[in-house]
């Protein structure tokens, strides 16, 4: 399952070939189908450009469909993270339209990295794709669920707006 998602990313972030960020003051809404090994759910996030190539954001995840052998509560389930985003479409020069961005993530769960790709097909509507990984687990425990819910390599594929 995991590599049929990965492959979709692939995918997806390959038939894009148009950069969607515009800078100070550029924010951007998006909403996505959220997966990982033990769960799937939703994520929204919301980034603000705070420069040229440098935006600053927030995100959520919430896992609806968990795996039956984890007994896991809200605060299982969800998270929410602060972000820090390295807006590279116009350093990359593919087309206006397409931005790749690389960053940081400080969560509840884990410190982490995301690489993201967005392709607007109008100046408010598009599609996104974004692979989150921890660098940094706050507990290694693997008795409590939050060692196996949001705590690894996970995919958000989704839509963007430009707000």
């Amino acid at each position: 399952m995991k590599k049929i998602f990965f492959i979709i990313t692939l995918v997806s972030v390959s038939l894009v070939n148009a950069q969607a960020f515009k800078g100070k003051g550029d924010q951007k809404f998006q909403i996505a189908a959220n997966f990982q090994d033990e769960a799937t759910g939703i994520n929204v996030s919301y980034d603000y450009g705070l420069g040229e190539n440098i935006s600053v954001g927030v995100s959520s995840t919430y896992a609806l469909g968990i795996d039956s052998r984890l007994d896991a509560d809200f605060g299982d389930r969800f998270d929410f993270e602060a972000r820090f985003n390295a807006n590279l479409g116009n350093v990359i020069n593919v087309d206006d339209n397409f931005d790749v961005y690389p960053g940081l993530n400080l969560s509840l769960k884990n410190f982490g990295g995301h690489v993201g790709a967005r392709y607007f097909f109008s100046d408010g509507f598009g599609v996104f794709t974004e692979a989150n990984f921890p660098l940094a687990k706050y507990s290694n425990d693997k008795s409590k669920v939050s060692y196996y819910i949001h705590n690894q390599f996970t995919v958000n594929i989704g839509a963007t707006f430009s707000l």
